[in-house]
């Protein structure tokens, strides 16, 4: 092991911001992080041993107790559900004689749940040590079991197992005119840096990433810093230091577009960072992939190599002296990480905890420095803009939403996969053309967006009207609501980093109180009481993940008070749980286990 941990070390020159790529590499090969290798990473990176323990047990996808030569992770995202996620992890369970949650005896294969991995266009999904698996159904789990009991390696399995598709089936401004590798550098240079982020600002380009924050703004923001000298000429640039990172964390469960991207127009997405990195003055730039993306991975650092090699990355890129170079980070399972300055965080090799705002990263960011944030989308847009001009874009859309934006769609449709509309588009249309019917309602922005019903149809998408990163859930009338709330529900509750109070305990806390609902415990004031808890945690959580965990009850109570009310049992008052049993998992992510911890107490803390 300690040559091994020593290699791993060297190669990743001894810098502790490599951390959670040490640790992968340690977890993909011993199938856990040992104790001895702990000690050994936090000599050679002299960082503390308490700082990696907390790291490892921050993200899902690393373990202090060993697991299964074969790990096996079934997504639990609602659109799995939907597919009959359920009857089939109960299937691979008894098929492989291993439960949920657990390793099996002879250390082979081991089973749990996981988030959504992404693939939500061609569920039920799942990982296997780490790479997606997709379409599963009985044949495939009685194949996947012969193969496990066989203890082939996974290079062995059949390709069809890992096939994963781009479905994409409206393509629009973007996702239909490609453009060449190198014509926006190509562009901006012979126009000017300064023109060009003249032209995208003209373009009306805003993040795509759900925010909807200028594009140009932020990139002018991060130039004008604390350095001085705005479009600066490339000679003065390179002794400054900013940074460029491409968010491609999408956690947000029906989101999948940004696979698609990096999949088949990951050019254009380095190139968009690129030409970035040339106007604000960055030499570095780092692909934040999520974890559940590692099929992807070889794949992209294969298209970097192939930038360097024409000259688009690396030094003097288009012999204009200008020196950018990308690194990929793959994260480990950590749906905060989406947010801006978690990811920074975890770049920098520590938890996915999201900073205090202000300041922004535009000003002090990656290790300090300026530093641009933008998802893979935005980065795509750019690179185009640079290309085709600012009015190409800005004469699509609305007055307030420029330009198109990349859906993806899934649930009750019969042609799940990508859509590009322009903004503006009626949610009518794009109905019409997934395929949906007899529709129950939409959930737009996943989870943490808004719950549309069929009498909103004439909605648009747009900034100033449905705002959303990509996620666009079908449901039909077959589905029950409260089944679709509560999934959302226990996700927010699982995936809260635990950092302040209103989320940590409000998420555990909201999480009960619907099941006791549901269950039909409830009584006439807990609805009552399930809104301020609502409203409690949107109001006083620290980032928009707590700010937004409430939104699929708040935006389906709205819409649908009456299925709540006839949840509630017609008998006097009965208590709805545990308070103790209910806080155990909170108390744990605190790092506090005092088992008599009262109400009053909670109450006073939040």
């Amino acid at each position: 092991m300690k040559q091994f941990i020593q290699d791993l070390a060297e190669t990743n020159r001894y810098q502790a911001t490599h951390l959670l790529h040490i640790l992968r590499e340690v977890q993909s090969h011993y199938h856990y992080i040992p104790e001895a290798a702990i000690e050994q990473i936090a000599e050679l990176l002299n960082i503390s041993r308490t700082q990696i323990i907390g790291v490892v047990e921050f993200y899902s996808f690393f373990h202090l107790t060993p697991r299964g030569q074969y790990d096996l992770l079934i997504s639990d995202s609602i659109t799995d559900h939907m597919l009959g996620k359920q009857s089939l992890i109960d299937y691979l369970s008894e098929k492989l004689n291993v439960a949920v949650g657990k390793v099996r005896r002879d250390g082979v294969v081991s089973l749990d749940n996981t988030s959504c991995t992404g693939m939500c266009d061609q569920g039920p999904a799942g990982l296997v040590n780490g790479y997606a698996l997709t379409r599963l159904d009985r044949p495939k789990i009685d194949q996947i079991t012969d193969l496990i009991n066989q203890q082939k390696p996974l290079d062995q399995w059949p390709n069809e197992l890992f096939q994963v598709e781009d479905n994409i089936i409206e393509p629009g401004l973007l996702l239909s005119q490609p453009i060449n590798q190198g014509s926006a550098l190509e562009s901006a240079f012979k126009r000017g840096l300064k023109e060009t982020l003249t032209e995208i600002d003209k373009s009306g380009l805003r993040g795509r990433g759900g925010a909807g924050y200028n594009t140009a703004w932020k990139w002018h923001l991060c130039y004008e810093g604390p350095e001085e000298d705005s479009f600066c000429d490339v000679a003065t640039q390179k002794q400054q230091q900013r940074y460029v990172i491409c968010n491609a964390d999408e956690g947000e469960p029906g989101t999948f577009k940004d696979r698609v991207l990096l999949n088949s127009y990951a050019h254009e997405v380095f190139e968009g960072m690129t030409l970035c990195a040339a106007i604000i003055g960055a030499q570095q730039g780092f692909l934040y992939l999520r974890g559940e993306y590692l099929h992807l991975y070889d794949k992209l650092q294969s298209v970097l190599a192939e930038r360097r090699q024409a000259g688009l990355l690396g030094n003097n890129i288009l012999k204009e002296g200008f020196n950018f170079d990308i690194e990929i980070c793959l994260g480990a399972g950590a749906y905060i990480c989406g947010e801006e300055s978690a990811l920074i965080e975890s770049l920098e090799g520590k938890m996915g905890i999201p900073r205090n705002r202000p300041p922004y990263p535009v000003t002090q960011g990656y290790l300090g420095r300026p530093t641009v944030v933008n998802n893979v989308e935005t980065f795509m847009a750019a690179a185009s803009i640079a290309v085709n001009g600012g009015d190409w874009f800005a004469n699509v859309g609305t007055e307030k939403s420029k330009g198109t934006k990349i859906l993806s769609i899934c649930g009750d449709c019969s042609r799940p996969g990508i859509y590009e509309y322009p903004f503006g588009t009626s949610i009518r249309s794009v109905l019409n053309d997934c395929g949906a019917s007899d529709v129950l309602g939409i959930q737009i922005g996943g989870p943490s967006g808004t719950f549309i019903s069929n009498h909103e149809f004439d909605r648009k998408l747009a900034f100033e009207d449905l705002a959303t990163g990509g996620s666009f859930i079908v449901f039909n009338n077959s589905r029950n609501i409260l089944d679709i709330v509560n999934n959302f529900t226990h996700f927010f509750a699982h995936e809260s980093c635990g950092f302040c109070t209103p989320c940590r305990v409000g998420t555990s806390l909201l999480k009960k109180q619907l099941d006791k609902i549901i269950d039909g415990h409830g009584s006439a004031g807990d609805v009552v009481a399930l809104e301020e808890l609502c409203q409690l945690i949107k109001n006083h959580s620290h980032c928009g993940l707590g700010q937004t965990a409430a939104n699929p009850v708040l935006t389906t109570l709205q819409r649908y008070p009456e299925l709540y009310q006839s949840h509630l049992k017609k008998i006097s008052y009965e208590p709805g749980f545990d308070l103790d049993r209910a806080l155990e998992t909170a108390r744990k992510l605190a790092k506090r286990n005092d088992a008599g911890a009262h109400l009053a107490q909670v109450e006073e803390e939040i």
